[in-house]
């Protein structure tokens, strides 16, 4: 473990390590997920003030509701890829692009 005795600093890596579990636990998987899909959310809201839209303006550009997109933002809902796609395409006027790690 990384640490600077002067202050007793911990490494981001190691304080993940020591709340959630090495990579790989059940634990860690779960908060990594979860890590995910805030990351959309604040991505989407960024995106969304960057353009100077409501969340009202935003929904009704990809046909769904105020609510559900500061759920989304919120990181209280779970969000379907073809609705995602909907928010980046039909919202933002962006492209949605994934990439998979194995």
């Amino acid at each position: 473990m990384k640490t600077n005795l002067d202050n007793k600093l911990v490494s981001w890596d190691d304080h993940i390590d020591r709340k959630y579990g090495k990579a790989g636990t059940p634990s860690r998987e779960k908060y990594e997920e979860g890590f995910e899909n805030f990351k959309i959310g604040v991505l989407i809201q960024e995106a969304r003030k960057h353009q100077n839209l409501t969340q009202e303006e935003l929904a009704l550009k990809c046909g769904t509701t105020k609510n559900y997109i500061s759920r989304i933002e919120n990181n209280a809902s779970d969000i379907r890829l073809s609705t995602l796609t909907r928010i980046i395409r039909d919202g933002l006027g962006g492209h949605l692009k994934l990439s998979l790690e194995l």
